[in-house]
């Protein structure tokens, strides 16, 4: 990448839907082809993918609202390379 990763501004691919599925318990990301069950972190962590918002803004949204979670900025990162990869987001 061309950028650092933090100055990236993620949004979720087209056709990928981000929503909580009470049935499940859960965040789901939903696509034509499937669903895919998410974790507690990855749940919040989409949530604040909106397409305006910088990696950085949502670390530093993270961070605050989880202060006493150690590593994570490097886990957030981490995240996003993975779901990037997945083809979940687009970074731009």
């Amino acid at each position: 990448m061309s950028q650092p990763l933090a100055s990236k501004i993620p949004k979720l691919r087209r056709g990928f839907r981000l929503q909580f599925e009470p049935a499940q318990s859960c965040h789901v990301l939903l696509y034509p082809e499937g669903m895919i069950k998410l974790n507690d972190s990855a749940g919040e962590i989409l949530k604040q993918v909106n397409g305006e918002h910088s990696v950085g803004d949502i670390i530093a949204e993270l961070r605050g609202r989880f202060p006493d979670v150690p590593g994570i900025d490097e886990d957030i990162l981490a995240f996003m390379e993975v779901a990037n990869a997945q083809f979940w987001i687009e970074l731009h």
